[in-house]
């Protein structure tokens, strides 16, 4: 089993676990098969976003992707394969304190978002590979989907706005209900 989390009771409370990655590529069906063969992943998500072909994979019923392959790889030597670095944090104070610790630091293209699973904020490093800082919501909805989060909303705002968007997507679930039914096609196919 790939392992990218740490045991979460000895992290302090501003720690982050490093969480998945996602990658660019030239054939997706081929690292699709490549990826569900040699590391026995699992799909659990497949769509378009931004008009490019999109597989979520994982091996932990935890982790809704600790994998992402994109479509979209060109020739170039020079591409950046890495699509971004995935971060993961306990609780929306400590989001926002990453936040303005990124603004501090001149990362560009700020972008707060919620995929009704999580509330995340993507920006670009100063050589300009992507990064997401984010945290789980209690709600699961089908994926992709992405909608904007403004940040200086309270609490009980944007708790209340990513609800709405995660309940009006298709497959609108409890996260508790998404685990149990990942661990349930996990265990079902296990050898």
């Amino acid at each position: 089993m790939i392992n990218m989390n740490i045991n979460h009771e000895t992290r302090s409370e501003n720690s982050f676990v490093f969480s998945h990655v996602g990658i660019f590529v030239k054939n997706i069906a081929l690292m699709r098969t490549f990826y569900q063969q040699a590391l026995r992943l699992y799909v659990t998500d497949q769509g378009v976003i931004s008009g490019r072909d999109i597989v979520f994979l994982s091996q932990d019923p935890q982790e809704h992707h600790q994998f992402a392959l994109v479509s979209g790889r060109p020739d170039l030597e020079q591409f950046n394969v890495i699509n971004q670095i995935s971060l993961r944090v306990q609780g929306l104070h400590v989001l926002r304190s990453y936040h303005r610790s990124l603004q501090m630091a001149g990362a560009g293209n700020m972008d707060p978002s919620t995929h009704g699973n999580s509330i995340s904020i993507y920006c670009r490093d100063p050589e300009g590979n992507r990064l997401e800082v984010f945290m789980d919501t209690q709600w699961y909805c089908d994926q992709p989907m992405k909608a904007s989060v403004d940040l200086n909303q309270s609490d009980e705002q944007i708790y209340r706005q990513v609800e709405d968007i995660a309940r009006s997507a298709n497959k609108f679930k409890s996260r508790d209900e998404w685990v149990r039914d990942m661990h349930n096609l996990m265990a079902h196919t296990k050898q």
